[in-house]
């Protein structure tokens, strides 16, 4: 079992305190912050147990919980590959996208492929350059937090906002 999944599962032990990474928290506030974090260590623990064997695309749906998949973005329709970026075409794709595609956009949610794009060990993903890495995590009086082992700051934390948007987060803020 990898580090990370460990700390996903159990919180960070003694050996990693010793580590001692560059750590970043982040704040959001919701409804049930305990359930945020329980849906946020589902999906994350789920992803990250696959690295080693990492599933064909049109596998995830079937790994990752409903919730989750429903909250992301609808897949757009894919671009036309090695030519230079049209804005015609663009429009184009745009146009023949549906409502709920178009919406998701304008919302800022991610689509299910965009979001794993960053785990991905493979060559067509970074997850072997990943720019954060689950630490632990809880909640006070203020709401909930996660705290993660970055690379640095400022790092890429897109995908760590939409997991805990997805997953009921609200109003994030980070900090050290």
């Amino acid at each position: 079992m990898t580090a990370e999944l460990r700390r996903l599962r159990s919180g960070p032990s003694a050996e990693d305190d010793q580590a001692r990474p560059f750590l970043v928290r982040l704040r959001f506030t919701a409804e049930d912050p305990a359930q945020v974090l329980a849906d946020a260590r589902a999906v994350l623990t789920c992803v990250v147990a696959q690295v080693d064997d990492w599933p064909a695309d049109e596998v995830w749906p079937q790994l990752l919980p409903a919730w989750f998949i429903q909250r992301c973005a609808p897949e757009a329709p894919e671009p036309d590959q090695g030519e230079p970026f049209d804005v015609k075409a663009w429009l184009r794709r745009w146009r023949a996208m549906t409502s709920d595609q178009r919406a998701a956009v304008d919302e800022g949610r991610w689509t299910l492929l965009g979001w794993l794009y960053y785990f991905d060990p493979t060559d067509e993903g970074r997850g072997d350059d990943r720019s954060w890495w689950w630490w632990h995590a809880g909640i006070d009086a203020s709401g909930g937090w996660v705290q993660v082992a970055t690379t640095g700051w400022p790092f890429g934390s897109g995908s760590l906002s939409w997991l805990i948007e997805a997953s009921g987060g609200a109003d994030l803020l980070y900090g050290q």
